[in-house]
């Protein structure tokens, strides 16, 4: 289900989820028009942060509350307090359009990821399990080093940007973020964070 009030971003929305083959796909662009579906969950409900009648993070936790395995919430604006506060409330993942005129800016800041990509990673793997987002195994292992460049990670820094700020090399932060995404189940920057926000690793 797509949950986006400005019909041409909703209609984006949908063909990247089209083009992953998806057929069945419903639209709705309020939170009124799509509560009366959330009983029937389905693989994934995508939703903007700002509709017109509400929060579309609180449709994504009435979505989960309602059995639906995936949440993703859209924004026009790259906002860390709200990537933070999605994800930490269980939302899978935050993709920020960017301006409401360049509907295909796809920005890869914290969060953020093409929504096709996105959309991808949750329709193969609807459930989780060990090792994925909700698996909160390997935290204990990691080092102070580590949970550093996650911490920086979180506050939207670049590779680059984070060796400048630690001594490191890009290579080197790399590597660093190699073993953080084996020792949490999860390669994607969001959800590293996610799983470092919801397991307390980092505040």
């Amino acid at each position: 289900m797509v949950v986006v009030a400005d019909p041409r971003v909703r209609s984006t929305v949908t063909r990247h989820l089209w083009a992953l083959g998806v057929r069945d796909v419903i639209e709705a662009s309020s939170i009124a028009e799509a509560r009366p579906r959330v009983s029937n969950p389905r693989d994934i409900c995508v939703a903007d942060v700002h509709l017109p009648d509400g929060s579309g993070l609180s449709l994504l936790s009435e979505t989960r509350a309602a059995g639906w395995p995936n949440g993703l919430a859209l924004s026009a604006a790259d906002d860390i307090g709200a990537v933070r506060n999605a994800l930490a409330g269980g939302v899978k993942g935050y993709v920020v359009t960017g301006t409401r005129n360049n509907l295909g800016a796809m920005p890869t800041r914290h969060g953020a990821a093409p929504i096709g990509a996105a959309a991808a990673r949750m329709h193969r793997r609807p459930g989780g399990g060990p090792g994925g987002p909700g698996h909160p195994g390997g935290q204990r292992e990691l080092s102070g080093r580590e949970v550093e460049v996650l911490r920086l990670v979180a506050e939207g820094q670049s590779n680059k940007a984070i060796g400048v700020s630690m001594g490191l090399s890009a290579l080197t932060v790399k590597s660093h973020l190699a073993r953080i995404a084996r020792k949490l189940g999860t390669g994607d920057r969001a959800g590293m964070v996610a799983v470092a926000l919801r397991t307390g690793i980092i505040h």
